[in-house]
């Protein structure tokens, strides 16, 4: 679901899926096949979520679907919702939609497909400031004033804010809202616009919004790979991302499967094209040459 940023998904963590979450699936796994229209891929994805998906089709998880429905022979079709609370349940479980773009590789509520990419949370900061921030570790972090995106709900808030509360670090940062105005044109990008205007003086941000805005703002940005990649005991930062159908169908799943197999390499040049930060993983088709930090590319 374009990944405003994965822990939304469904990734197992070392807490229990909150009760509201649970209940926002209940249904998902024992639906019944879905009558798909004959030749036709029914989409489900945001109409107002840059870099991810927008209504005019401008995001790089509808170029992807554009690629994946012409190598089925299918025809695209979408249907629009918001990506907020029970998003999945509201479209793939309520069958107005066979697929759903850019899930978390291992989640268990919907039948994924291959991962496609994976990336990461990034320190992202002006480059005139000459910050050196790499580690949530780093003494900086207690003295900066940070800015993060925040659901609100503690056990749906990105790992960002629970790496920050567990270090005591809560006093100088600056929450965004993921949602934010929905009015104004890609909500979340208000986070990286902060930074830009030295609203505040870093941000920690799911990748692929800090590589796509970051690109675009006049002021040259700074990006840094979170690390650690997994904060003890159990707190990612890195992603494999991948599609999702309903559970019952593995039929779709398998002919997604072989398209994104076939298109890897189309799937990199998108990808590439966004400024998607990209961790070199054991995911085959990632396999690129651009470096920003260890074991991570900057795309374009």
């Amino acid at each position: 679901m374009s990944s405003r940023f994965p822990e939304r998904c469904g990734v197992r963590v070392n807490w229990s899926v909150p009760i509201v979450a649970a209940l926002a699936f209940v249904g998902l796994a024992t639906a019944a096949p879905a009558l798909r229209p004959a030749g036709t891929l029914r989409v489900c994805a945001d109409p107002n979520n840059l870099p991810f998906s927008n209504r005019a089709q401008q995001g790089f998880e509808n170029r992807i679907a554009t690629l994946l429905a012409a190598d089925l022979h299918l025809r695209l079709e979408y249907s629009w919702a918001p990506e907020w609370r029970g998003f999945i349940r509201k479209t793939l479980g309520a069958r107005r939609c066979d697929l759903i773009m850019g899930v978390p590789a291992e989640s268990d509520r919907v039948l994924t497909t291959r991962p496609y990419y994976v990336s990461t949370y990034v320190f992202l900061s002006r480059q005139d400031r000459g910050l050196k921030v790499h580690t949530l570790d780093d003494s900086a972090l207690r003295h900066l004033r940070i800015g993060i995106h925040f659901i609100g709900d503690d056990y749906v808030n990105p790992p960002p804010a629970h790496a920050l509360a567990r270090r005591g670090i809560v006093n100088n940062v600056v929450g965004y809202s993921l949602y934010g105005d929905y009015s104004k044109p890609n909500p979340p990008a208000e986070l990286v616009h902060a930074v830009a205007t030295g609203a505040i003086d870093l941000a920690i941000v799911w990748g692929p919004f800090a590589g796509y805005f970051g690109a675009r703002s006049k002021v040259p940005m700074t990006l840094t790979p979170v690390t650690p990649e997994i904060d003890p005991p159990a707190l990612r930062f890195t992603f494999a991302i991948a599609a999702g159908v309903r559970r019952d169908d593995t039929a779709l799943r398998g002919r997604l499967d072989g398209a994104l197999a076939r298109h890897r390499g189309d799937i990199e040049r998108i990808l590439r094209a966004y400024h998607v930060p990209l961790v070199q993983d054991d995911v085959e088709h990632l396999s690129l040459t651009c470096g920003i930090g260890p074991r991570v590319t900057a795309c374009g």
